[in-house]
Formats: structure tokens, C-alpha cells, sequence
């Protein structure tokens, strides 16, 4: 794709927001007691990368419906920790989702917590999340790659394979999927070849990224088997 139309494309994405978020805040105006409405305008900033002022808008939120309604504050509660997550403060984004009880959000709160374990690197504590997720999101792609991707950091390479599996399954052109069931094969002695070219085609960014950690893995390997051969 030419850099004109990349561009054509991202001038027409920026219309676009811009249109829906004065619509959003026209609603707002016109019906200020409707709580959703701050939540989506929320949404849109995150979106845009607005942090501080989503921040600022679902605070005033707070004050103004958190009183009102236990499905309000935690719709706000819920938005406000996307928008730490979305920022990378993680530890601001694990304090708001544990405060959502709402039985409809909490799923989706639970899988927020696991993201954000995640990104602290915690990945012990993020696995427990993502199953307790995976509780409610059965066969869902998304929460088996979370799995998979928190027991490859954990080193069970056996059950990580089998989640990356049933994510291609689902999902056969995730090319990090490919690409991270290719390094449980490199350490389960598996054919990795099929799995690295496929997410070389279809994720080429996070192919050439983990290339570091492909050549990481195998340096261990070839360490670990020299080891054994001279014993």
C-alpha cells in the first residue's frame, strides 16, 4: 500500500472520530443523565490515544453517577481501567477492574486483569485471571491465546501448544499465534518451519521481532544438549 493512500486512509479514520465524538458530546448535552453516553465518548478518547482527557472525562463521570447506580460506577470503573490499561499503568488498571462486581462486566474484567497482569509481567497471576475468563468465554480465540501466551512465559510449552492450536484452529491466520506456537515446537523438538513462515506472511512485524527470543531459545537448547552429551 502507497503512502498516499495510507494517509488517505488515516485522514478518512480522523474524519470519522471527529464526527462521532461531537456527536457524542451533542448527546451528552442533550441528555446528560444517561451515563453510557460518557462511557462511549470515553471510549473514542482511548481510541484517539487521549488519555488524560478520558481520564479526566470518566472521573467527572464518577462523581457525577457512581452514587446512583451499582451497573454505573462499574460501567465507569470498567472504562477508566481501559483507559490505565491503554496507557500502560497497568497497576491503575488492576485497581479499578477488581472493583467491578456487575456480573455482566466482570468476564470482561477478569480478562482486563490478566492483560494487565501481563504487561507487569506477572504471568502467574495473569494465567489465573485468563482462566477464570475462559470460564465464561468458552472456545473464545482471544482468551485461549491470553492462556497460551502466559504458559509459554511460564515454560509449560506441552499446554501452550495445545491453546495455540486451538487458537489456529479457530484462527488460522493469527500470525502471532503461528509465530509463539513455533517456538513451543522449537522446545518440544517439533517441525517449527510451517509455523515461522506462516507468521512471517501474515504478522511480519512481530515475526522480525521475535527474533531475538527465537535466537535466545535456541542458543538454551543447543547449550542444554551439548551439556548432555558431554555427560
Amino acid at each position: 500500500m502507497d503512502k498516499d493512500k495510507l494517509k488517505a486512509e488515516r485522514d478518512e479514520k480522523q474524519k470519522a472520530s471527529e464526527k462521532l465524538m461531537h456527536q457524542l458530546i451533542q448527546e451528552i448535552d442533550d441528555d446528560p443523565d444517561n451515563y453510557h453516553t460518557y462511557y462511549d465518548l470515553g471510549a473514542l478518547l482511548v481510541n484517539l490515544k487521549s488519555y488524560s482527557q478520558a481520564e479526566e472525562l470518566l472521573m467527572k463521570a464518577m462523581g457525577r453517577f457512581g452514587d446512583k447506580s451499582r451497573q454505573a460506577k462499574d460501567t465507569l470503573t470498567y472504562g477508566l481501567g481501559n483507559v490505565y490499561y491503554e496507557a500502560g499503568e497497568y497497576q491503575k488498571a488492576i485497581a479499578q477492574f477488581t472493583q467491578v462486581k456487575d456480573k455482566k462486566l466482570q468476564s470482561d474484567a477478569y480478562l482486563m486483569l490478566a492483560q494487565s497482569y501481563m504487561g507487569n509481567g506477572d504471568h502467574k497471576t495473569a494465567l489465573a485471571f485468563a482462566i477464570t475468563a475462559g470460564d465464561t468465554h468458552k472456545q473464545d480465540p482471544q482468551v485461549n491465546q491470553l492462556i497460551a501466551d502466559n504458559l509459554l512465559a511460564l515454560g509449560n510449552f506441552n499446554q501452550a501448544a495445545d491453546y495455540y492450536d486451538q487458537v489456529l484452529s479457530a484462527d488460522p491466520k493469527n500470525g502471532h499465534a503461528q509465530f509463539d506456537r513455533g517456538i513451543a515446537a522449537v522446545v518440544l523438538g517439533q517441525d517449527a518451519a510451517a509455523y515461522f513462515d506462516h507468521a512471517k506472511t501474515l504478522d511480519p512485524d512481530y515475526y522480525q521481532k521475535g527474533q531475538s527470543r527465537l535466537k535466545d531459545i535456541q542458543t538454551f537448547l543447543n547449550k542444554q544438549n551439548k551439556d548432555q552429551n558431554q555427560n
